[in-house]
């Protein structure tokens, strides 16, 4: 490793040198970082401008390197090709130990949504989740993976039709993180996430920069995979299910195709009127699974919609739900954790917002993008599959990941999202 450039910390404004406008200024062997009215955020532009000099190996010295100054300037400063290179600051025990967790945790999730659609095939995302929570507390934790026609043996028709038109099968992770060890503890929360581990968009085919950047669409499955793990290093002691609903979804004489219906093991009855709103139809079998837990809370997370990406930029995920307390408290855990969410409008009416003469609903608008209030609308689809609309979250991952590096963010992965739901499975 080279010598690690000095990273220092200042209140002052920049000399004039640099012009007092600039939020670095820089010796031989150190860069001092002058801290703005951006706060948290411009030590995160700081990283990445200090990242974009060259500077491959840094020690983070001197005063004023809190927990969450650390953690900003890590997310500023690492990238797929460079996810390391920091020397922290000393912190103290329990400090350090939540630093540690949470590096790891982030850099296991971006390390899983920026691997090639070639490299993680359904089954391979699945049981990499379930091997690295196992590693985690292999005392507390069981799982299961159905795969191929065996998820249509047990009516798992979203998943299996999403996946058929690939030669790498479908899979349903079922893990059940319990330290309790009582095998009749109740499932505090049950987390679901669309793993999509390549989207074509199947026979409704997406355009070439349209599919470029689809090996992130199984960043709903990531985020709450992390989370979770997130949640384990940090004590969590309740017991939580994870559903994880997996598929490539490809065209070939076999995919499902526009005008097929799907029904459900819910009796709901869904005809197909684009074959790229696929991510709603898995998650409606993970949303089942999830309802027959009893879960107090169900999470779900998901690339979704572009219509969440249209509604709040790249920088915001979307959160939507119909339990306002509920949005309520996410937001305030997300506030508190500095991530970004907004909520977006759901209600009753949304389920019926694509009406079929075939089918109970169809899986979307047979228009592109799904038409106005596409996020709430494909929101709207998920809620005729869960039971108790009161306990449920649906979070629209438009900031799951950056298709270029912004001022914030080196390209790929952020994993905006693990810290607040992590937050929220350790309330008491």
């Amino acid at each position: 490793m080279s010598q690690a450039m000095q990273i220092l910390l200042s209140e002052q404004k920049a000399s004039s040198l640099w012009g007092e406008s600039s939020s670095l200024s820089a010796l031989a062997e150190s860069i001092t970082i002058h801290q703005d009215d951006e706060g948290l955020m411009g030590i995160q532009s700081a990283a990445r401008k200090i990242a974009g000099l060259g500077v491959k190996n840094v020690q983070l010295s001197g005063e004023g390197w809190t927990l969450e100054h650390q953690w900003h300037f890590h997310q500023g400063f690492v990238s797929p090709k460079h996810p390391d290179g920091i020397q922290y600051a000393e912190l103290d025990t329990q400090q350090s130990k939540q630093l540690a967790a949470r590096v790891a945790s982030f850099n296991w999730v971006k390390k899983l949504i920026n691997a090639t659609p070639q490299d993680l095939a359904p089954m391979d995302l699945a049981q990499q989740v379930a091997d690295h929570l196992s590693a985690l507390a292999p005392d507390s934790i069981n799982y299961n993976i159905l795969s191929g026609d065996e998820l249509l043996e047990k009516d798992y028709v979203g998943i299996h039709a999403v996946g058929r038109g690939s030669d790498r099968p479908p899979a349903l992770l079922t893990l059940d993180f319990n330290p309790t060890g009582n095998d009749d503890a109740a499932v505090e929360v049950a987390l679901v996430g669309k793993g999509i581990t390549f989207d074509s968009g199947g026979y409704s085919i997406k355009g070439n920069d349209g599919m470029l950047y689809m090996k992130i669409d199984m960043g709903g499955a990531a985020t709450v995979s992390g989370a979770l793990a997130l949640a384990i290093e940090n004590g969590l002691n309740k017991r939580v299910k994870l559903f994880l609903c997996c598929a490539e979804n490809l065209i070939n004489g076999h995919a499902y195709k526009l005008g097929d219906v799907l029904k459900y093991r819910n009796g709901v009855s869904v005809e197909i009127a684009n074959t790229d709103a696929e991510g709603r139809l898995v998650l409606a079998d993970g949303l089942i699974d999830a309802c027959a837990t009893g879960a107090k809370t169900i999470i779900d997370a998901a690339t979704l919609t572009g219509a969440a990406v249209v509604a709040v930029g790249t920088e915001y995920n979307a959160v939507m739900s119909m339990d306002k307390e509920l949005t309520a408290k996410f937001l305030n855990f997300s506030e508190l954790e500095n991530e970004m969410h907004w909520a977006l409008p759901l209600n009753k009416n949304h389920a019926d917002s694509c009406p079929s003469d075939f089918a109970d609903t169809r899986n979307s608008k047979p228009v592109k993008g799904g038409g106005a209030a596409g996020a709430s609308n494909a929101a709207g689809f998920l809620s005729r599959f869960v039971s108790q609309h009161q306990g449920w979250l649906h979070i629209d991952l438009a900031a799951v990941s950056c298709d270029s590096a912004t001022s914030h963010y080196a390209a790929g992965a952020t994993g905006q999202g693990v810290r607040t739901i992590a937050r929220l499975l350790l309330e008491d």
